[in-house]
Parts: structure tokens; C-alpha cells; sequence
């Protein structure tokens, strides 16, 4: 899925525990009733928010996830949360993610042309009907 919308926030990375880091993203949309939503980015992938800043627009690749708790006292409760995975400043060539220095990704291909079809008014059609 993706998010649009303009960079309000940008924590700074918060080391959870030794081998666990994240930092958050809040984006606000570009609606007639904006809203503020809370995105995480997490292990390498809190480097990708180095090069933003607030006020950019943005567009931002996410997951969403969703996970299940039981209280002490047996009660069920369910969560979700919202993963950023990439990131690119709006206006940006389509498809070209914003990198970071230890982020380099090997250029796509360019698309193969589209064949032309052509008809020709002496064409036979040789459908049935």
C-alpha cells in the first residue's frame, strides 16, 4: 500500500533494546480533513527518513500490521500498526525512492515498447461474426 501526504514529524531513532531500533514518521494527508498518521520504520529501514525533513511531500510504501495481546485477567485486545518500508519526495522521477548512503539499489530496467498494431483497410477480418 502507499501513503501521500506531508511530513509533519520525524523522531529521532530510538534504540529499543540491543538489537532493535525504530524511528517514527508522522504524515499528514492532503484531504479535505487531513489526517496525522503515525508510521514506524524499522531495523535499516530508519535510515531511509535521514533525508527527510518536516514539510516535505511525500509518498511512503507501508504495511500494516496487526497482532493479537491477552490482558493478565484474560481479556483480548487486538493492535495495529503501520510499517514504512520506502520512502520518495513527491515530484520525484516515478518509481526512483529516496536513498541513503548505505541504501543503494541496482537501476530497473527500462520498460520494453509497447508493440503497434496496426489495421489495414485490404485486412481480412477473420472472426466468425
Amino acid at each position: 500500500m502507499e501513503l501521500a501526504g506531508k511530513v509533519k514529524l520525524v523522531s529521532e531513532t530510538k534504540q529499543i533494546s540491543p538489537t532493535f531500533k525504530k524511528r517514527e514518521l508522522v504524515l499528514s494527508t492532503e484531504e479535505q480533513y487531513p489526517q496525522h498518521i503515525l508510521i514506524e520504520f524499522i531495523q535499516d529501514k530508519s535510515d531511509l527518513l535521514n533525508s527527510v525533513q518536516v514539510g516535505d511531500s511525500v509518498k511512503v510504501g507501508i504495511d500494516i500490521r496487526g497482532r493479537e495481546w491477552k490482558s493478565p485477567q484474560g481479556e483480548i485486545k487486538y493492535f495495529n500498526s503501520i510499517h514504512g518500508w520506502r520512502i520518495e519526495k513527491a515530484g520525484a522521477a516515478a518509481g526512483a525512492p529516496m536513498q541513503t548512503p548505505g541504501s543503494q539499489m541496482p537501476p530497473m530496467p527500462p520498460m520494453p515498447d509497447a508493440p503497434s498494431f496496426t489495421s489495414d483497410a485490404n485486412d481480412e477480418d477473420d472472426l466468425p461474426f
